[in-house]
């Protein structure tokens, strides 16, 4: 993809969490311009953005074009935000209808929307894993055990059920019953009930928490993404392993991630 191999100008639109950081510090080490802009109320951690609202969504698209930004990415958590009608501008107005008919969707389907804005306007949309092909490469490990293949692949079924309703990249399964499931409130939260679940529940013991991206999905947005908290949520929770789709999670701080899953005994490994 000619964009990932020299994009140029790149502003990237950021979310929460580690990420945006973590990008910004690789492009610019390897020489490449970057902005940051961050929606008002999604402020990364670590790095200074320019902020803006959703009402003005029209207006930053037309000025990254007309200052000669050739790339954008999209990285980091992000929630839905709160569309004001009294507070849109000039630029985003028109877009109205078309933003609505697409909040009324799914999360994939909204990003998909925002995807084909900039398109329209000539900018070139690049994932993060494309500018930086490190965060999705898992260092070579031990196979997991027969009781953990088997968990991991009844957590892959049940995600693969469950893409085309557009609810989530994760669950958890344990001796092969599925102990939740990731829906609007993301992995942490799927997470906690897990670990206040078996305090209630005769829960088999283990289990593993499986993150893939969506059938279909875009992969420029949204990619599913393993860091160091999802390592103490896990623990947390009880859980032996991670298991992630091959190529399409992402692996955020790195050394650290899995320094400690291996002193924690906790397995992280890939499946097609």
């Amino acid at each position: 993809m000619a964009g990932a191999e020299n994009p140029g100008r790149v502003a990237l639109i950021a979310g929460q969490g580690r990420l945006p950081a973590l990008l910004t510090a690789h492009l610019q080490a390897e020489g490449r311009a970057v902005t940051v802009f961050a929606p008002q109320g999604f402020t990364p951690e670590g790095v200074a953005a320019e902020l803006f609202r959703f009402e003005h969504l029209g207006s930053l698209i037309a000025g990254l074009a007309a200052e000669g930004y050739d790339s954008v990415c999209l990285a980091g958590a992000a929630r839905r935000p709160r569309f004001d009608p009294a507070a849109l501008d000039a630029a985003t107005a028109p877009l109205v209808p078309r933003i609505m008919a697409a909040m009324a969707q799914g999360d994939d389907g909204l990003l998909r929307f925002v995807i084909g804005l900039f398109e329209e306007a000539g900018l070139q949309v690049v994932g993060a894993h494309e500018l930086m092909p490190s965060l999705v490469a898992l260092p070579p490990g031990p196979a997991p055990d027969a009781g953990m293949q088997s968990d991991a692949g009844r957590g892959a079924a049940i995600l693969a059920a469950l893409g085309p309703l557009d609810v989530g990249q994760a669950c958890v399964v344990a001796g092969g019953h599925c102990l939740g499931i990731e829906t609007l409130q993301g992995t942490a939260a799927l997470l906690d009930f897990v670990a206040r679940s078996r305090g209630l529940l005769d829960l088999p013991p283990g289990g593993v928490l499986v993150k893939r991206s969506k059938p279909g999905q875009d992969l420029r947005i949204d990619l599913p993404a393993i860091g160091p908290d999802t390592l103490d949520q896990a623990t947390a929770a009880g859980l032996g392993g991670i298991c992630a789709e091959a190529g399409r999670v992402m692996f955020l701080d790195r050394d650290r991630l899995f320094a400690e899953a291996e002193q924690r005994g906790l397995r992280i490994w890939a499946s097609p």
